[in-house]
């Protein structure tokens, strides 16, 4: 059976290992900076910073989907943005994506967001693919990043 529900505290160790688990998949493990304190303390606290879904069949872990709040001064409203979505490679094609995207869908209309915003890899075809499916526009942008620290 699939399920899919939000991560608490007692999920950091398997939350940190999705988070390593994508950096692997996608060659970046380098770039993982944070650790499991800094999740406890910045998604888990008072304020979250952060939130993470976890999808389970028959209990076992299968993947995740990680968000941050947003506000759009063009759309005068809060948006969520979702940072990851990963499945273990034991339970693809087994619409947990599926279940993690239309649980954020469900998340995000419960507290307000007017939209869900996500990047994908212009060479992501799959990816792309499952997203229009959904019914997501995919726009075709660069992305900048200007490191600070």
């Amino acid at each position: 059976m699939l399920s899919v529900r939000e991560a608490s505290q007692s999920d950091i160790d398997t939350v940190y290992a999705l988070i390593i688990a994508i950096a692997k998949h996608h060659d970046q493990q380098q770039y993982v900076i944070t650790d499991k304190a800094e999740l406890l303390r910045a998604g888990f606290g008072d304020k979250p910073e952060f939130g993470v879904l976890l999808a389970e069949i028959n209990g076992e872990v299968a993947g995740y989907c990680s968000y941050t709040w947003n506000y759009s001064i063009w759309l005068g409203a809060r948006y969520m943005n979702i940072d990851d979505v990963f499945v273990w490679e034991d339970f693809r094609g087994q619409k947990v994506g599926e279940a993690l995207m239309l649980k954020a869908k469900e998340v995000g209309l419960s507290r307000g967001a007017s939209r869900i915003r996500w990047e994908v890899e212009q060479d992501n075809h799959g990816a792309i693919k499952f997203y229009r499916r959904l019914g997501a526009n995919v726009d075709i942008k660069g992305v900048c990043r200007w490191q600070l620290a």
